[in-house]
């Protein structure tokens, strides 16, 4: 019966389906907002999967994402200053803002609200558990930072445990 089982399971684990499809913490808005203030240019290489599922991300919660699809992402990170400390694959523009990474939705809605004086926002590399990095349990600990134009970097919000 054991063996029954374990091969089933791992049927199901190769055919894709997912035995315990828990909703993800990203999945809830909690800041609101005018739909019209939510355009957002992002700008994202075509090899790359988790860029698209924070495009999906970014859709639930609102945005209207104008998605661009390109070979060079270093040129629009060297346009937009972005430099190797802040990088991660994709780079997105919203109302002067520049968001870098997988930064969460909700995050970008409260910096739209409170405009700081900055040059936006970022999430390093590409953490596990970040909006379009979402491996199931796994959730590393990760900082949204945000960044000016003399490339000054202060803690926006620490995601410890969610």
């Amino acid at each position: 019966m054991m063996k029954k089982l374990l091969i089933a399971m791992f049927a199901i684990s190769i055919l894709g389906f997912n035995v315990s499809q828990a909703e993800s913490i990203w999945d809830t808005p909690v800041v609101a907002m005018k739909d019209s203030s939510l355009d957002i240019v992002v700008y994202r290489s075509p090899t790359c999967g988790c860029c698209g599922k924070w495009l999906d991300h970014l859709k639930a919660h609102g945005f209207n994402v104008h998605d661009n699809v390109l070979e060079d992402m270093q040129h629009i990170k060297d346009k937009y200053g972005i430099n190797n400390s802040l990088a991660s694959c994709h780079t997105a523009i919203i109302d002067g803002y520049i968001v870098e990474g997988h930064v969460p939705a909700n995050d970008i809605k409260a910096m739209l609200l409170n405009k700081p004086e900055i040059k936006g926002l970022a999430v390093p590399g590409m953490v596990a558990g970040t909006p379009g990095m979402e491996m199931g349990g796994k959730k590393a600990p990760f900082n949204v930072v945000a960044f000016d134009k003399d490339g000054q970097i202060t803690l926006y919000k620490a995601y410890d445990q969610y």
